[in-house]
């Protein structure tokens, strides 16, 4: 079944239509699944088997050292490693019950359905309105100048940026600080009502402010959103976090609620990790 855009009226009509929602053993709903995912560049095997659940409305956070297979997964779940021609993806990620390689799927649709926050705050050269306003245009979400609008401070408010630029919303966006870019980022990522939201180090490029600010916004987020964080730093991972994935030499080793990962990994290379052993 292809994706559509849907309102979220239409998805409610349509719920009864859809086969039930996988959940855990906990009986957590199970926003995606991946299952054996295998991707590999030309001859490189860059990930071996994964199978990871995403909950909904939770946070979870992909760590592991550098060029472990994190953020390769996470291109995954909106076929971002689409972009890269000698990368082949293998296996199986569904979104709720959508297969998400499946070539009938619109992948521009998708990626409405699963937007993404870069590491580097990345704003288009124009007015911190239409930074906002470009996916909604896009995608057909406003009626007129109103209701764009009202796309446009909704998504403000809930990144917490309105208060600071609403006086200013024809400026550049490049003109902010880079915290505020980086909630402006956040912004327009939001503003085609996605259902999940993946983060590759975020928070990377910022000072200690502006990151505290954007974990304060990934905690409010979660309340209508899935989030998945790709993060270097243990400490923010401890933080934002309900459940993280510990990646090690592109296998996922461990996986579980963030408390039980760090005070009481099951595997040793969990722990030498979190304890600075390696990284």
């Amino acid at each position: 079944m292809a994706l559509e855009m849907t309102t979220d009226t239409d998805r409610e009509m349509n719920v009864s239509l859809r086969p039930p929602a996988a959940v855990s053993a906990e009986g957590e709903t199970l926003k995606m699944r991946g299952r054996d995912v295998k991707v590999f560049y030309a001859d490189k095997q860059a990930l071996h088997g994964v199978d990871l659940d995403i909950r909904k409305n939770q946070v979870t956070a992909l760590i592991g050292p550098s060029g472990c297979g994190k953020s390769t997964f996470l291109r995954c779940l909106n076929r971002m490693n689409d972009t890269i021609d000698i990368c082949r993806v293998e296996g199986d990620i569904l979104l709720d019950n959508d297969d998400i390689y499946d070539p009938r799927i619109d992948v521009v649709e998708l990626r409405a359905r699963v937007g993404m926050v870069f590491q580097k705050p990345n704003p288009f050269p124009k007015s911190i309105f239409e930074n906002v306003a470009y996916g909604a245009r896009i995608h057909g979400l406003a009626q007129n100048k109103a209701e764009l609008e009202e796309i446009v401070a909704r998504a403000l408010q809930r990144a917490g940026l309105f208060e600071e630029v609403k006086d200013r919303l024809d400026e550049p966006g490049t003109g902010l600080s880079g915290g505020q870019q980086q909630r402006l980022c956040i912004a327009r990522a939001i503003a085609v009502s996605p259902e999940v939201i993946l983060m590759d180090e975020p928070c990377s490029a910022l000072d200690p402010i502006a990151t505290a600010k954007v974990e304060e916004l990934i905690d409010e987020l979660r309340q209508n959103y899935t989030i998945v964080i790709v993060t270097h730093s243990m400490q923010q991972a401890a933080r934002v976090s309900q459940r993280t994935a510990f990646f090690h030499l592109g296998k996922l080793v461990e996986e579980g609620l963030t408390n039980d990962i760090f005070t009481n990994p099951k595997d040793q290379r969990t722990q030498d990790y979190i304890t600075g052993r390696f990284g």
